[in-house]
């Protein structure tokens, strides 16, 4: 399977949001799989969209949906060409929101195993409000305004959560998914785990432990996932957190680089100046002269 790897950049996009016409773009789309989930609703035509073993005719106004690590290709169904619109994201993003609810990267891996269909109708699509939320996806990614990260993410939340009753409707048992996404940690969506402790003190050594793999033999998956070191993307991830600080808030370095887990302001400062060849106060100045 590696062969059909695709690799996609979780650090810097982890939603992605596309218009795919397939008589402007490479086509038939190639098998290949990735970690992230991919949700298509089909504007017009119709496809033959293949996941894993499955083919499903997937014809105008109807969704179906992806699921991460899933081998997957599209060609065209008829003598038309298919225009469909795509929402792609990184469900280990996506966390639990509630006590109750499990995480997406949970509810994906438990609807997965559970064999609940991908393909839902034109009906249903209408009933999901795809063609809004697709829309709205498509609109917010075009403009990088304040809340713009939580704004998709609430969309693609409304959508899953949709899809879930449809599930649920059909005979899935949500009380079995796993709320707490303790034990069920992989290379895969370790970095669910990370995210949500960005402000603490972790270590690399019990980030592997999660993994139930050796501090090597973890480093040397990550590493061929991500591309960095998880040293590397424990700092790159806090300095993402502490640009949405700078552009979107007029709070302090000394806050700033306590909330997002820096040892201190000067750390905080050191490590930003590298990053991205300015000072944050001169990117945050910077950023506002832009605007």
């Amino acid at each position: 399977m590696n062969s059909l790897f695709e690799k996609q950049d979780s650090l810097n996009a982890p939603i992605e949001t596309f218009m795919f016409d397939s008589s402007g773009h490479e086509f038939p789309v190639k098998p290949h799989w990735h970690y992230f989930a991919e949700f298509l609703y089909i504007l017009s035509g119709s496809a033959e969209i293949s996941c894993d073993d499955t083919a499903s005719h997937v014809s105008e106004g109807e969704l179906i949906i992806l699921y991460p690590s899933a081998v997957h290709s599209i060609r065209s169904a008829d003598s038309g060409l298919p225009l469909f619109a795509g929402l792609k994201f990184d469900p280990v993003k996506f966390p639990n929101t509630n006590s109750y609810a499990p995480s997406v990267s949970s509810i994906l891996q438990y609807a997965r195993s559970s064999g609940m269909r991908i393909h839902f109708t034109a009906e249903e699509a209408e009933a999901l409000r795809c063609r809004e939320i697709f829309s709205d996806c498509l609109a917010e990614t075009a403009s990088y305004l304040y809340g713009r990260d939580i704004m998709l993410r609430s969309q693609i939340y409304r959508l899953i959560m949709g899809i879930v009753r449809i599930w649920i409707d059909s005979g899935l048992n949500i009380d079995n998914c796993p709320i707490n996404p303790e034990g069920l940690y992989g290379i895969e969506n370790i970095a669910e785990y990370i995210d949500s402790r960005l402000g603490e003190g972790i270590r690399v050594s019990d980030i592997a432990a999660k993994c139930h793999l050796s501090y090597s033999g973890f480093a040397a998956k990550f590493r061929r996932q991500y591309g960095m070191s998880c040293k590397e993307y424990i700092e790159r991830m806090r300095l993402f957190k502490a640009e949405e600080y700078l552009l979107f808030t007029d709070l302090d370095l000394s806050f700033i680089s306590h909330q997002t887990g820096f040892s201190d302001q000067s750390h905080f400062i050191r490590s930003f100046k590298k990053f991205r060849g300015m000072t944050p106060n001169q990117f945050r100045s910077h950023k506002k002269q832009e605007k």
